[in-house]
């Protein structure tokens, strides 16, 4: 399985440094343009299914691909970004959120933790790889998200983890 792992398109709540967890901010100008560049610097890579968040910032980013390679575009709850409870909408630079974001096994206040991201994405993963396993897969989804996937394929240090970022419309693939 070919699988390609995409940060959603950029927002507003990207611009002013926001924490948007499950806020559903859509795309900007500036993210519809990125996501149209991101279907045309893909056209000549061989997809057959896109999966993305229900958020609509990632499920427009997916669509956009799909759209331009004429496949399905399919949802997966466990794809949404992580519940930041408390910190949504917050400035990502403010201590407390860092130091939260530091605390891999709690939960954010009113919020979750990493590992109950974990415990979702890897169940995703796995279910695609059982599923589609001589497929190419492009997932639209959020930051939050990426980490984790891309933790499952190559092992992260604590903070390299927490430091760890994709920029909008970023891709990275892995063969599996």
């Amino acid at each position: 399985m070919e699988l390609y792992i995409v940060r959603h398109g950029q927002t507003v709540w990207n611009v002013e440094n926001k924490v948007q967890g499950r806020t559903d901010i859509p795309l900007n100008e500036e993210g519809i343009r990125q996501a149209e560049k991101l279907a045309e610097v893909l056209k000549d890579t061989p997809l057959d299914l896109v999966i993305t968040s229900p958020l609509s910032r990632a499920w427009v980013t997916g669509k956009t691909v799909a759209d331009s390679h004429g496949i399905p575009c399919l949802t997966d709850d466990r794809l949404i970004e992580m519940c930041f409870g408390e910190f949504e909408g917050t400035d990502r630079r403010q201590e407390a959120y860092q130091r939260e974001k530091r605390r891999f096994f709690a939960r954010y206040p009113q919020g979750e933790s990493f590992m109950d991201v974990a415990a979702r994405v890897y169940s995703f993963l796995q279910d695609i790889r059982e599923t589609y396993p001589d497929k190419s897969i492009l997932v639209a989804s959020h930051n939050g998200i990426c980490r984790v996937m891309c933790n499952y394929f190559q092992d992260m240090e604590n903070e390299e983890f927490a430091d760890f970022a994709m920029g909008n419309c970023e891709v990275r693939h892995v063969s599996i």
